[in-house]
């Protein structure tokens, strides 16, 4: 079993964005409102709790996001700075729990939980290639 003794609950990440036409609803599929789009904002966050662990992880290992909960409560206008952090809160076993909270220069725009679990990348790989070989056969 790998060391996952530097991840402790109170990690934080930062990770933040000046909202450009490029991370709009229009331009992303998501919408038609020229704001920052949904699915931008999750990728700000999911972008924080890597910030927050994965510097930390043993070698050969990092993590991957398996569930959020998430709501958007705030549009952000293009021009303006998002920010988002991400709180370690849990750890259990290979999952690590994350608080997260999105704002812009104003308000809070988006804040809930996310989850990521830590894999062995060689591994996962070999999952990976299994996988896709079943589909070719």
């Amino acid at each position: 079993m790998p060391d996952f003794s530097s991840l402790q609950a109170g990690l934080e990440g930062r990770a933040e964005l000046v909202v450009t036409e490029a991370h709009t609803a229009p331009e992303i599929g998501s919408g038609r409102i020229h704001v920052l789009a949904t699915p931008v904002m999750i990728n700000l966050i999911e972008a924080a709790a890597l910030d927050a662990v994965e510097a930390l992880l043993p070698e050969g290992h990092q993590s991957l996001g398996t569930r959020l909960d998430v709501t958007h409560v705030a549009a952000t206008p293009v021009g303006m700075r998002a920010m988002a952090t991400a709180r370690v809160v849990a750890i259990e076993g290979r999952k690590i729990t994350f608080r997260v909270e999105a704002r812009d220069e104003v308000d809070l725009i988006g804040e809930g939980t996310h989850e990521r679990v830590v894999v062995n990348v060689a591994r996962f790989d070999q999952r990976i290639a299994a996988k896709t070989a079943r589909l070719k056969s």
